[in-house]
């Protein structure tokens, strides 16, 4: 081998060297930009997990809303807001939101993240959708989820977390709930 394809070789190993260390560092870089949703007027943030899609929210009480996941036939609808209430009451009403639910058949845990604590509600059977305010006529899901969660921050206010979709699409997406709820941060 002369000198100049050695050369040549060398520039071209170098070349393909750098454009992977490249290709890797936008991936980690892609992967640092999540969106991050900033609640309770902004004292607590946390990363969106990716597989949700922002929707147009239903209700100018909710902060967010998303699809989750973003893309195929089935998908749960994920609201976040403010709001008052005791926890306890909070818990109780997301669980008559079940035919026939009882706080023994949910499935609660409490942690605390940041200085926040988080009650985690798991709910499974047949969902009584509201098809408007409180005298509505309720819509039966069966078969479905909901995955919620209670923010507690320091100052006394609440954020509301709330999954409800097909219970095999909640279940699915449980991880990246609970991760986005492991790097909640206070501002």
């Amino acid at each position: 081998m002369n000198l100049k394809t050695f050369l040549s070789l060398a520039v071209l190993c170098l070349s393909f060297s750098s454009a992977f260390a490249q290709e890797k560092s936008d991936k980690k870089e892609g992967a640092a930009k999540s969106e991050m949703l900033e609640m309770a007027g902004g004292k607590i943030v946390a990363a969106k997990p990716e597989a949700w899609k922002t929707m147009p929210k239903k209700s100018e009480m909710i902060q967010y809303e998303f699809r989750a996941p973003a893309e195929g036939e089935k998908s749960a609808r994920v609201t976040i807001m403010s709001a008052g209430g005791s926890t306890e009451s909070n818990i109780e009403r997301w669980i008559g939101q079940f035919d026939g639910g009882k706080k023994e058949d949910a499935k609660i845990e409490k942690k605390v993240v940041d200085q926040t604590t988080i009650n985690i509600v798991e709910m499974a059977g047949t969902f009584k959708e509201s098809m408007g305010g409180p005298a509505a006529p309720m819509k039966k899901m069966e078969n479905y989820k909901m995955l919620g969660a209670i923010l507690e921050l320091k100052d006394g206010s609440k954020v509301f977390i709330k999954a409800t979709g097909p219970s095999d699409i909640v279940t699915g997406m449980r991880e990246g709930f609970v991760k986005m709820l492991d790097g909640i941060k206070n501002k």
